[in-house]
């Protein structure tokens, strides 16, 4: 980088003019002025860094601006530039020089001499230039004896952070912790129905169309087939939630309820319902929370009652769903132990006569090593006793002829366990008594997936044990009105890390260090995120505050991805290991200049000249004291069991709407 020294001495008259007298100079008096073998500057004048230009004017990302151009000299000999910096009016012509070495007489900074062809530049001091402003500069060359008889042509730049965004907000209404209603895909459905990708286009199509039980003394058997949902079990899951509907409706208005609280009644899940949320979805998709399930893509089960010579005797068809909830605390639960519940509802179709009856047992299998079940216990529609079994007879429907059945699974176990479910139904019918089918609905998912697992653990600081479904990624939403430089630095460097680091755009999970990682230090400890913050920003890191307007205030060094996860730059397995701050990204905040009250992410320039690369594994920025130290406040929230490994998102909601870091990312107020 050129240092900047001294306006040389004028030389004698006739053969130059200083840059002061060549501001002053009018045609005639340059006309005078000799023009042997004078340096020239270049006519494509720069400024960075990164050097690059948003239309017609240079992008800088940093107060310190570097000003270059080009210089030649006739003879040969080496040559430097001497750089002259005006404020622009509206309309681009120039306004008011820049006192840029702080004489307060020339005002300009000069190069080191370069050779002729080479390229001349200086660096602006901090504090002299503003952010947001937009400037204009010029050079003239001197070869140690002669001066450039005029001025290179104008280069427009302004210092663009790379987000803007005001002082943090007194206020907000963001919820750091809520959290949408995730569909998803479960990879083991069962050998009778086919299983989907992501997209929904079959995986891999069924196995086992009928399952079928042994045959009584009559040579008779009962066989079951499962089939995905159509657009009329669809249609049937639509009406039955009318039903319900209405049922609750009436049973509010018989009881006395005024119209409106008749109205609040309808509008809220029926008190059968396991998972309050799920009852009104769609079916033929399955969802899912932090601590729920809502299984509507089972579809239906025909079971098929046939004699000895194959000969159909009666049907019956039954739509089916499943729910799970995860308590994330013995409390929540209402027992003493962790505990996750499970619901099936079978609801009848239709019932030939010749069944006579039907009974249906719901059959759940587990893994679990610490667990105590519950007996199913049975309800109809409208949480009403039904009894220790699921039984129709052929005059049953609904709403009434729904079976609910529900039990809860309680854990007492140490440390963690993740607990393997498995599924099935296994009908009988009142017209023979020994015969029997059973259907496989699948189980919790595939090894390495196991997305409808629950976890239950002791591990979280300052909870009960308590159980969640791991398989869903929380996302922690930045509060941007309040802490909007924090969140700011965030997005940027989701933008331009390799791996993206927490990212929904990028579908990039971070990966939490919990309390429970088997990761030690070099004395054997258990390695946490003060660790990992050491190396990024640690006394040892060799980071130190970059100046910045007073209005700042007090800052801290805030390292990106977050110490608290894997990705962490001094996580020792994480794929953005560095061996020092220095290796990361260095940005600062600072106030623009240019008439607002906002302020701006720009790059600090002191050790890497160039600012960011867009190539770091990890980020460190000068972010005030109490955005770094609030902004992430609170997380992991502790319904969500968070243990080591989990992976989550990081939402910034005030900055979600940018895409690209070429232009300046502005900031806007979230509700």
């Amino acid at each position: 980088m050129g240092t900047a020294t001294a306006a040389p001495t004028p030389p004698a008259p006739g053969l130059g003019a200083s840059p002061a007298e060549l501001a002053a100079a009018g045609p005639q008096d340059l006309s005078a002025i000799a023009a042997a073998s004078r340096p020239v500057s270049g006519t494509t004048p720069s400024a960075g860094p990164k050097f690059s230009k948003s239309g017609t004017v240079w992008r800088v990302i940093a107060p310190e601006a570097v000003l270059r151009n080009t210089v030649t000299d006739a003879d040969g000999d080496t040559a430097n530039l001497t750089f002259q910096v005006y404020t622009a009016n509206a309309d681009g012509t120039p306004k008011a020089q820049v006192d840029l070495d702080g004489s307060g007489s020339y005002g300009v900074l000069v190069s080191p001499y370069v050779a002729s062809g080479g390229t001349a530049k200086v660096t602006v001091p901090y504090g002299i230039l503003k952010p947001g402003v937009l400037y204009k500069f010029r050079t003239s060359a001197f070869d140690g004896s002669l001066y450039e008889t005029s001025w290179s042509p104008w280069a427009d730049f302004r210092i663009d952070p790379y987000v803007t965004f005001p002082a943090a907000q007194t206020s907000s209404t963001i919820d750091k912790t809520a959290q949408e209603i995730d569909e998803f895909t479960r990879t083991n459905p069962g050998p009778a129905l086919p299983t989907f990708d992501a997209n929904g286009a079959v995986k891999r199509e069924a196995t086992q169309e009928r399952t079928c039980g042994k045959q009584d003394a009559q040579g008779r058997k009962l066989c079951i087939e499962l089939s995905p949902p159509t657009a009329e079990s669809q249609a049937r899951a639509k009406q039955r939630v009318e039903a319900l509907r209405k049922a609750e409706e009436a049973k509010a208005r018989k009881a006395g309820k005024s119209p409106a609280e008749v109205a609040a009644v309808a509008a809220v899940a029926p008190a059968v319902e396991l998972v309050d949320w799920c009852w009104d979805k769609p079916a033929g998709k399955d969802y899912m929370t932090r601590g729920e399930a809502c299984l509507k893509n089972i579809g239906s089960a025909t079971l098929v009652f046939i004699d000895a010579d194959d000969a159909q005797i009666g049907i019956a068809t039954f739509d089916i769903e499943q729910r799970i909830k995860a308590y994330p605390n013995k409390g929540a639960s209402g027992s003493d132990f962790a505990e996750f519940d499970q619901q099936i509802a079978i609801m009848p179709v239709s019932i030939a006569p010749a069944l006579e009856g039907v009974t249906m047992k719901w059959n759940i299998g587990s893994t679990c090593s610490s667990c105590v079940t519950s007996n199913v216990k049975w309800t109809d529609g409208q949480n009403n006793d039904a009894g220790s079994t699921a039984y129709w007879d052929v005059n049953d429907g609904p709403p009434y002829g729904d079976r609910w059945g529900r039990v809860a699974t309680t854990w007492s176990g140490t440390g963690k366990e993740t607990i393997g479910l498995g599924w099935s139904v296994t009908a009988t019918v009142d017209a023979s008594s020994t015969a029997i089918a059973t259907a496989n609905f699948g189980t919790s998912g595939v090894d390495g997936v196991e997305e409808l697992a629950p976890r239950c653990d002791d591990w979280v600081a300052g909870s009960a044990p308590g159980c969640v479904l791991p398989y869903f990624k929380p996302t922690w939403t930045a509060d941007t009105n309040l802490y909007p430089a924090a969140g700011a630095y965030y997005w940027y460097m989701q933008q331009v890390m390799p791996d993206h680091a927490g990212s929904k755009r990028w579908d990039s999970l971070m990966h939490y260090l919990g309390p429970d990682t088997p990761v030690k230090t070099s004395t054997g400890g258990t390695w946490t995120s003060e660790n990992s913050r050491n190396v990024v920003c640690g006394t040892s890191s060799a980071w130190s505050v970059h100046p910045s307007d007073a209005s700042v205030g007090s800052v801290d060094c805030d390292e990106y991805a977050m110490a608290s996860t894997h990705e962490s730059g001094g996580y020792p397995k994480s794929v953005n290991l560095v061996t020092s701050g220095t290796k990361c990204a260095q940005l600062f905040t600072d106030k623009m200049g240019n008439g607002s009250a906002n302020f701006g992410i720009l790059a600090d320039t002191r050790t890497a000249t160039n600012g960011p690369s867009g190539t770091e594994r990890c980020g460190r920025a000068a972010i005030p004291s109490v955005q770094n130290q609030q902004a992430f406040s609170g997380f992991p929230a502790p319904g969500w069991r968070m243990l080591d490994g989990d992976g989550f998102f990081l939402t910034l909601p005030g900055f979600e709407h940018c895409t690209s870091t070429a232009t300046t990312c502005t900031w806007k107020k979230i509700g």
